[in-house]
């Protein structure tokens, strides 16, 4: 471990990893499926990576703009609620941010 990240103080110790972009770092040194299925194995339950394939679901259907928020509800067995917070979460981004994430998911599911 990296002495110059690790503060000790009345015994206690700071964690390695302490912000997002070393989730980032982390995931792009896993950059073959194969291992980055193994550690998304590793880090997340059975259940994070089903709420993950939602996410990915919701956004997708939100984008597309082909049903309502009931409806893609009713299609991936979620509440309205979770629905509204990848609408509200979508309408954060910019328009080219918007695009590009239209077009990672469509390049996605492309391939599926």
């Amino acid at each position: 471990m990296d002495k110059s990240k690790q503060q000790i103080h009345n015994d206690e110790v700071e964690p390695e990893f302490t912000n997002w972009q070393d989730v980032l770092t982390l995931f792009g040194h896993s950059c073959q499926q194969e291992q980055l299925d193994f550690l998304l194995s590793m880090l997340l339950t059975y259940d994070e990576r089903e709420a993950l394939l939602a996410r990915m679901n919701i956004l997708h259907e939100l984008i597309k703009g082909e049903h309502s928020q009931r409806q893609i509800s009713q299609m991936l067995g979620v509440g309205v609620a979770t629905i509204t917070r990848g609408s509200s979460e979508l309408k954060k981004l910019q328009p080219e941010q918007k695009q590009q994430l239209q077009a990672m998911l469509q390049a996605a599911a492309d391939k599926a």
